[in-house]
């Protein structure tokens, strides 16, 4: 995988839904749509917060 986006989420709404949105959009401001794509698809199918958040920690470097 490319290097990892920085997103900042300290701080901001712990709500998935809201984290996965800036997750992606680092991602593709990154120039990795396609990983975008394969974090959200893989998001959806978690079974809990804490694997969801997880998943999106794969792709991005939480601050």
């Amino acid at each position: 995988m490319a290097d990892k986006p920085r997103v900042k989420l300290v701080g901001t709404d712990g709500n998935i839904f809201a984290i996965l949105g800036r997750c992606k959009q680092a991602l593709k401001d990154a120039g990795q749509p396609d990983q975008a794509e394969e974090m959200m698809q893989r998001v959806f199918k978690a079974t809990s917060y804490d694997e969801a958040l997880g998943i999106c920690q794969e792709y991005v470097d939480a601050e």
